[in-house]
């Protein structure tokens, strides 16, 4: 029901920006939950931020710890596109990227096992 093609990732120096690019197809993309993870080396997958099916409440969005203040999640519905806005990256920020989409729920969570639909995932690499 809903494709997922991320771009946006590159090698960038520590303290730099990169946005990650979330393409949806499917007129069920509107509807779901989009959630990202990331996954660096020798590393388990961790929850990076999330986004509601509806965002006029800043309630509507979730983040790790890690990344809160740093990383803002973003959704246009016109584009069917979810955004993940880093600034000042780190080091540690290095990963793949995954977008992912739940179908069934409206609100934003972390539970990697709820999301149905996954990109291929974007390399980031921060450097020091």
């Amino acid at each position: 029901q809903v494709q997922l093609v991320e771009s946006g990732g590159g090698l960038v120096q520590a303290g730099g920006s990169l946005r990650l690019s979330c393409a949806a197809s499917g007129r069920t993309f509107n509807r779901a939950s989009v959630g990202w993870f990331r996954q660096a080396p020798g590393k388990e997958r961790e929850f990076v931020a999330a986004i509601a099916a509806i965002t006029w409440s800043a309630s509507n969005t979730l983040y790790a710890d890690s990344v809160k203040g740093r990383f803002t999640i973003s959704r246009d519905n016109t584009k069917n596109t979810v955004y993940l806005q880093m600034n000042s990256l780190k080091p540690e920020d290095t990963a793949v990227y995954y977008c992912a989409a739940d179908l069934s729920r409206t609100l934003p969570h972390s539970d990697y096992e709820r999301y149905n639909y996954w990109g291929q995932g974007t390399q980031v690499t921060v450097s020091s």
